[in-house]
């Protein structure tokens, strides 16, 4: 019940900034969530509705990352687990399973997917990080530059369109 009522809390804190966007006030450019220890940074424009874990129902045959497909407000959705598609992943207990959310695809990306992430970790604005460096010419084309804030943490932007697009993303069969 309390992961419910942290979700709507952060749901109406993004929705409270982005209607400050469109008054012309800064705001957070990205969305801040934790997958197996790392953190990763996704831009607001690209990532939808965040939800609990409702569970899924699994698909024979398909990469290990790819947990199934869930039913997200009427919608089936392809659940995707970010620390496994990234190589990081581990095996999870359904008490595991239950302290974790969904990140939905933009609905302008028009993709079916969510990314199950370990923690959401608020809204972040360039202002929260001291320096940054782009990506490696060896990283995956969807990650984007890595970020430091103050405490020496690094996080890495992952830009959601070119993840939709990436083969790898789009080839579930196993």
């Amino acid at each position: 019940m309390a992961n419910r009522e942290a979700l709507r809390e952060l749901q109406t804190r993004l929705a409270g900034r982005l209607q400050a966007a469109g008054e012309g006030v800064s705001v957070s450019s990205w969305l801040a969530v934790e997958a197996a220890g790392q953190r990763y940074l996704m831009p607001l424009g690209q990532s939808g509705e965040i939800f609990a874990w409702p569970g899924v129902q699994a698909v024979p045959y398909t990469q290990p990352w790819f947990m199934g497909v869930a039913n997200l407000r009427g919608t089936l959705v392809g659940v995707v687990d970010l620390a496994a598609l990234l190589g990081q992943g581990g095996t999870r207990s359904e008490q595991a399973l239950g302290e974790t959310s969904l990140v939905a695809f933009n609905a302008a990306l028009e993709i079916n997917a969510a990314l199950l992430v370990d923690r959401l970790s608020g809204l972040r604005g360039l202002d929260a990080f001291a320096a940054s460096e782009p990506a490696s010419p060896q990283a995956p084309a969807y990650f984007g530059a890595t970020y430091i804030d103050s405490q020496g943490q690094r996080w890495q932007e992952l830009n959601l369109q070119t993840l939709s697009q990436h083969p790898a993303f789009l080839g579930i069969g196993a």
